[in-house]
């Protein structure tokens, strides 16, 4: 037995990294790696900003008249929790395995991007003093600092929310208290599944013999979670999987309802989503120079797809009504007006519509007109997605200030019958907790349902996703990626 395949056994058999490695195997090879352009990063710095990908990856392109541009086609989200309080020596171990990754593996799609992340109870083990002292603050309230704990949203199932349950998958939300967050994005499933293997202790990567970091028993990893993101995957993992929607998926779509979410327009530069912001907008009290002036809250949230009920599936797998393309559009973007009314003839097969719309921006009133019926067809109460998100996803002169790096998942993880379903692998960078948590309410919008009488049937996705897991994390810079502030101590 290869010592890959010896390693392999012994990750599965704890468990911690078996849901990515099969389902590596098993998305894996459904489509082939895209081709990418040629691009020269050749002495280019490797950015502060970790997430700060875009000048290694392939630029925009236009798709149906849409500029996008698409990340690594897999990304793996790897959590553990410590054993025990980390010392300078764990802070060498840990640099010294993310340089040893990047020395093996170019910093390209072809390679992997490797970010990690830090939740408060990593920080609640440093001094008080010094976490408060260096983690930036909010310049609208200084007595709270930018990284806080996640919160429930107003539609996640949870005791805050008593009057909130969903059709399919009634899970409740569970806050996580990890550590750490490893998050390893590449085209290629092998490689994510060598990296893996040798921070599990397989001792070896790219082929080469490398010793596994000697972390001497401080890491437990305590989920791993797969998200592939390329055109027309989807449809060929739920064609692969027998899913009886997968005729109404749109061919060349890179997400499970249809509509992509790679739109540049839809997006802020890295820097507006930092700590010490940019000319646009800046939300905490750090500057440049700061101990964590390029870092970044990173919020991790695991969420069931109901995809029966978003194309509105009856007991024979047929859709209905609440499930054709200009149904499914308002609810994703919004309905004043609709940005596309897609097939006349045929409103299902093959999703029925186009899959690239433009994530237009029209104000932070648009979700509130709709909801009062405003210019929507037959003036019906009703708000969209990205409307309802942009009530405050923007600065005032209308830069995102975001970055959303969500995708498909398919896996059996919070699921109560234990069965493969659809997924969406949710994480975003933005520059505060509170940013985010204003967002999420903002995005769920239950002040405007109530105030103008939108039905639930008629706001958004929120009756389709169950969020079951939510987490905090604060990305550092790169220069402070191991175990931050941990010299300071």
């Amino acid at each position: 037995m290869d010592t890959h395949s010896h390693a392999r056994r012994t990750v599965l058999k704890t468990g911690a990294l078996a849901v990515a490695l099969t389902a590596l195997e098993l998305v894996g090879p459904a489509k082939p790696r895209p081709v990418r352009l040629p691009l020269d990063t050749a002495g280019l710095p490797l950015p502060d900003i970790q997430f700060d990908i875009g000048g290694f990856i392939a630029p925009a392109r236009t798709v149906e008249g849409i500029r996008v541009q698409f990340g690594p086609v897999f990304t793996t989200f790897l959590t553990a929790q410590l054993t025990r309080n980390p010392v300078q020596a764990d802070q060498a171990v840990l640099a010294s395995a993310l340089d040893t990754i990047e020395a093996n593996y170019a910093f390209s799609p072809s390679g992997v991007f490797p970010f990690v992340s830090y939740g408060l109870p990593y920080f609640n083990r440093l001094p008080a003093a010094l976490v408060t002292a260096r983690i930036p603050h909010l310049l609208s309230a200084p007595g709270r600092l930018a990284l806080e704990e996640a919160v429930p949203g107003p539609t996640d199932v949870s005791p805050q929310n008593p009057g909130i349950s969903k059709l399919r998958f009634n899970v409740p939300v569970r806050i996580e208290n990890n550590d750490l967050l490893f998050t390893l994005r590449s085209d290629d499933p092998t490689v994510l599944t060598d990296i893996l293997l040798w921070l599990s202790g397989s001792g070896s990567l790219n082929g080469a013999n490398v010793p596994s970091p000697a972390f001497h028993g401080l890491l437990r990893f305590t989920s791993s979670r797969l998200m592939f993101q390329q055109m027309g995957l989807p449809r060929l993992v739920a064609t692969g999987a027998g899913l009886p929607f997968a005729p109404f998926l749109q061919p060349e779509s890179p997400m499970w309802m249809g509509f992509a979410d790679q739109q540049v327009k839809g997006a802020g530069p890295a820097a507006i989503c930092t700590f010490a912001g940019n000319a646009s907008a800046r939300v905490t009290t750090a500057q440049a120079g700061d101990y964590f002036d390029n870092g970044s809250v990173q919020h991790l949230a695991h969420d069931i797809l109901d995809m029966a009920q978003f194309f509105d599936l009856d007991a024979d797998g047929n859709p209905g009504s609440d499930g054709t393309f200009t149904e499914r559009v308002q609810y994703m973007f919004r309905s004043d007006p609709p940005p596309s009314l897609g097939n006349p003839n045929d409103q299902y097969t093959n999703g029925g519509g186009p899959s690239f719309l433009e994530n237009t921006f029209q104000g932070t009133g648009d979700a509130e007109a709709s909801a009062q019926g405003v210019d929507t067809p037959g003036n019906e109460h009703r708000m969209g997605h990205l409307s309802t998100l942009q009530r405050s996803s923007r600065a005032a002169d209308g830069t995102p200030m975001h970055i959303r790096m969500d995708g498909p998942g398919f896996d059996a993880m919070d699921v109560p019958d234990h069965s493969t379903q659809p997924k969406l692998q949710f994480t975003v960078f933005v520059p505060s907790a509170d940013f985010f948590a204003t967002m999420r309410r903002n995005q769920a919008s239950l002040d405007l349902a109530a105030k103008y009488a939108v039905p639930a049937s008629d706001n958004g996705l929120e009756r389709f996703i169950t969020a079951t897991r939510r987490q905090n994390f604060l990305v550092p810079p790169r220069r402070h990626r191991a175990f931050p502030l941990l010299e300071l101590t």
